[in-house]
């Protein structure tokens, strides 16, 4: 079974994440940047959503709002049935550690932590006892069970983005959400990276929304979502990289990278 064959043919039905009326602004006066305008987007359980759009579109902004590292000006956020914008900045600590999952380009572990360590270490700082059946799981499905006693220096930039992506895993969280994760790596190991995080949508049910500027990772996802100037200008379904470029060239992809935004 290919790749594309393996997608799921019928759209979940079940929200996992979504943003209503998401409005974010930076400055004020002749300053002012409107990186979110009004965005209502939702994110399905069991469903793979990529984020594309030029610099300055809003795609990191949505992410991380979405995420809960970054507060809307006006608007919410909905993780399951919990609005984060009535959370304590304690609460959404304990969210973010629970219920969230994060893969980030450059990797972020902890260089004195054994991968084993820096997989388990959300999970850990909630005093929870971790699923170690579940973790191990993880750990044989990412191919790291040989590794586990190795520091990050110890490791290869693809087995570190692997305990990135397993530490992402480990709590079970309802959403994760990835950065450019495959930003740092050579294209094999990239694709080894995505195939992983698209048979974890298939075989676990996780959910995963990755903002990303290529057009060969975004054809990983179930659906592609274009932004341009703060909003969702399109989506698309069942995407390839011929169909994702093509989108990218449309007239209101072209206006925005033309626009001069950062």
């Amino acid at each position: 079974m290919t790749m594309l064959e393996s997608r799921t043919q019928a759209i979940p039905e079940v929200v996992a994440a979504r943003a209503e009326q998401a409005r974010k602004v930076y400055g004020e006066g002749e300053t002012q940047v409107v990186a979110l305008d009004s965005v209502d987007v939702s994110f399905f359980a069991g469903e793979f959503t990529a984020i594309m759009g030029p610099s300055g579109s809003g795609k990191s902004t949505l992410m991380h709002s979405l995420a809960g590292l970054d507060r809307l000006t006006s608007g919410r956020v909905v993780i399951g049935d919990v609005d984060l914008s009535q959370l304590s900045e304690r609460d959404l600590t304990l969210l973010r550690r629970t219920k969230i999952g994060f893969v980030f380009q450059a990797f972020n572990l902890i260089p004195t932590l054994t991968a084993e360590e820096n997989i388990t270490l959300p999970i850990d700082l909630g005093r929870a006892a971790p699923d170690m059946a579940w973790i191990d799981e993880v750990v044989r499905a990412v191919g790291l069970s040989d590794r586990l006693g190795h520091k990050p220096n110890e490791l290869s930039g693809g087995q570190q983005q692997r305990v990135a992506v397993a530490r992402a895993l480990a709590s079970r969280p309802q959403v994760v959400f990835a950065d450019e994760p495959t930003g740092n790596l050579d294209s094999t190991t990239g694709a080894a990276i995505l195939d992983f995080m698209r048979n974890a949508v298939r075989q676990y049910h996780q959910t995963i929304v990755m903002v990303t500027h290529d057009p060969v990772a975004a054809s990983y996802a179930d659906r592609v979502l274009f932004l341009a100037d703060g909003q969702i200008r399109s989506e698309l379904r069942d995407p390839n990289t011929d169909s994702i470029l093509a989108a990218l060239r449309s007239p209101a992809q072209t206006a925005s990278n033309d626009s001069g935004r950062n």
